[in-house]
């Protein structure tokens, strides 16, 4: 993949869901205090629950100054990043799905109360995309994990029954030269039973520990709301710990 000039027109930031996402979100978003209303991590609090959009970046040049933590959410197109992020947050729409996947190029920061934001950057690998989007995509979000100072980590969002593809290998190989821990959610585990999901888990452990040496992994379920409070300490953990990784030059 080679950066390419970002493209000049706006795609705006879409407000219609698909019928896959639909169906991965659970019936009752009211926020519980066992769900995702606040993790910690060393005394360190990430609430999540608090989530509230801030701004969309369609440029690298529309950065906000770096500052509070940033912990960003990457996938491929349907594999259902935007369920996990309202899962995550307690929410049915706080992360918005386009009717066409792969066609929103947009960077959405939502800020949680202030302390850090949860950033969810566009989705790649769909085919239909144009090649002028695709680029756009590998200036957007490779200049952005390249040298942001301030993205803490990256969560990497892969169905289960398809992880460690072509692109998202590609996605780790960015992550890690550019030294940005990883956390890998395996969604839609659901769908596989017990033994495969075990598995699945398994051989993508190993697989990451070559691909992405440090990078953790786990099983998520949106639609049953399995793996949230451990995704959940995670992020708060890789917000405020200490592994925060600098940008190149720092």
């Amino acid at each position: 993949m080679a950066p390419a000039k970002p493209v000049r027109a706006r795609i705006e930031r879409p407000r219609e869901g698909n019928a896959e996402e639909e169906r991965a979100k659970p019936g009752d978003f009211t926020v519980a205090a066992a769900h995702a209303a606040t993790a910690r991590a060393g005394g360190a609090a990430l609430a999540l629950s608090s989530a509230a959009f801030a701004l969309s970046v369609h440029d690298p040049r529309e950065l906000p100054p770096p500052g509070i933590p940033e912990v960003a959410f990457a996938g491929r197109s349907n594999a259902g990043k935007s369920s996990a992020i309202n899962a995550l947050a307690g929410r049915r729409r706080l992360a918005f799905v386009s009717k066409t996947p792969g066609r929103t190029q947009l960077i959405n920061f939502f800020s949680l109360a202030g302390k850090a934001f949860l950033v969810d950057l566009p989705g790649y690998g769909y085919a239909g995309v144009p090649l002028a989007v695709r680029r756009h995509w590998e200036h957007l979000v490779g200049t952005y994990i390249a040298s942001r100072p301030s993205l803490a980590a990256v969560v990497v969002v892969m169905d289960c029954r398809h992880p460690l593809t072509p692109l998202d290998r590609q996605l780790l190989e960015w992550l890690r030269a550019a030294g940005r821990p990883a956390h890998v959610l395996l969604t839609k585990s659901d769908k596989l039973s017990r033994q495969a999901a075990r598995t699945t888990v398994d051989r993508a452990r190993r697989d990451l520990a070559e691909a992405c040496p440090g990078a953790t992994v786990q099983l998520f379920s949106a639609l049953k709301r399995e793996g949230i409070d451990e995704a959940a300490r995670t992020l708060a953990r890789l917000a405020f710990g200490k592994n925060k990784a600098p940008a190149k030059g720092e």
